[in-house]
């Protein structure tokens, strides 16, 4: 049975038509292995690849060489964490993080206090923000590493950034910032958050493919990154911080669907708030007072609805709904291991149970959204 509207698009995204027809040259013509090599199928793919990393490093007005391809966001978050940790251990074993994050993200810290390290989690409000107060607070002389979410989620909440990285900035402690929801959807100038260290992005949440991702990482005036134990070792690639054979179908699809997002940014903006607002008013005039939104009106992603319908299991929901509405209930949250995000913003286990998180594509057409009213 054919999904009649998609609104998943915060767990992955439909590849676009025109990054899908770049990768498959480099699927079949261009294959050729980059690193070392001579001869003209290596290079046009090598120079495939730091014409994908130009665009990656225009979406985020960040330098080429500051841009390191990965697997994906979680791998990104993962080699950030593991790897300032220990190779700053003997400056301090202090990560501040908070109670919001993405479990690749919680999940590393809990693995990191297991191996002696001290881990602050911080509260969030209810929607999901920190205080940017309480990340100034939490500082301490051993503190070697902050990592806070640029967007939520599940929420679509923005944290004050820009604050954060100033603290940070000030304090001459190292920012981290998972911006996976929001790269390609809000302009990001890493020149105006100077306190921002590493940044972790992934292309199948912009309509790009599966499988591959980037760090950003920052260089001093001389052009020297960032030091930080690599994840993975090997053949040396990406300037020896992420070793293994490139991806090349996959990071050409990541820099093409960066180039169009970041030609898109404002168009798929005012798309998005649209599709959002529609959506609001339809369920409302549906569900009136048994609905309440768990999304906050203001300062958020565009495009991230969180929806509670009282007295309604969301897994039963979103079995009745599957075979015309994908949509989902957050991250890794389920029947048996409900949203940490919704717990941490003060709902209860019966009312995050009842919560469902719609997440719009600017490509989905806007009439589409009133089969909502069929609820």
């Amino acid at each position: 049975m054919i999904i009649i509207l998609y609104l998943d698009n915060s767990a992955t995204t439909p590849i676009l038509p025109e990054v899908r027809d770049k990768m498959v040259i480099y699927l079949n013509e261009e294959f050729g292995n980059p690193s070392g090599k001579y001869y003209d199928l290596a290079i046009t793919a090598k120079k495939a690849i730091e014409d994908a990393r130009f665009n990656l490093a225009s979406l985020t007005r960040a330098k080429q060489q500051e841009i390191i391809f990965t697997s994906g966001a979680t791998e990104s978050n993962n080699t950030v964490l593991k790897g300032v940790a220990d190779y700053y251990s003997n400056q301090g074993k202090h990560i501040v993080t908070s109670k919001a994050e993405h479990p690749s993200v919680i999940d590393v810290c809990k693995f990191l206090e297991n191996k002696g390290y001290e881990v602050t989690y911080l509260d969030v409000d209810c929607f999901g923000r920190v205080n940017p107060e309480d990340v100034k607070q939490a500082i301490s002389k051993n503190t070697i590493l902050i990592s806070i979410s640029w967007g939520n989620n599940e929420l679509g909440s923005l944290n004050d950034i820009k604050t954060i990285s100033n603290y940070c900035l000030e304090k001459g402690v190292k920012f981290h910032t998972d911006a996976t929801q929001v790269a390609g959807k809000i302009d990001i100038n890493l020149d105006e958050y100077r306190g921002i260290s590493f940044l972790s992005c992934s292309a199948h949440k912009m309509h790009g493919p599966k499988g591959v991702g980037a760090l950003f990482v920052r260089s001093d005036e001389y052009g020297n990154l960032l030091q930080f134990t690599p994840l993975l070792h090997g053949g040396g690639q990406e300037n020896e911080l992420r070793s293994g054979t490139y991806s090349v179908h996959n990071i050409v699809g990541f820099g093409e669907a960066a180039r169009i997002a970041l030609e898109n940014l404002q168009t798929n903006f005012t798309r998005l708030t649209e599709l959002e607002e529609k959506t609001k008013k339809l369920l409302k005039n549906k569900f009136n007072q048994r609905i309440v939104f768990n999304s906050d009106n203001y300062n958020k992603i565009p495009g991230i609805l969180n929806v509670r319908f009282k007295g309604v299991n969301n897994q039963i929901l979103l079995k009745k709904l599957a075979p015309v509405i994908a949509a989902s209930s957050g991250s890794a949250c389920s029947s048996t291991n409900p949203s940490h995000v919704l717990q941490a913003i003060g709902l209860s286990l019966k009312e995050v149970r009842e919560s469902v998180r719609f997440s719009f594509s600017p490509y989905i057409d806007i009439e589409d959204l009133d089969i909502l009213k069929e609820l």
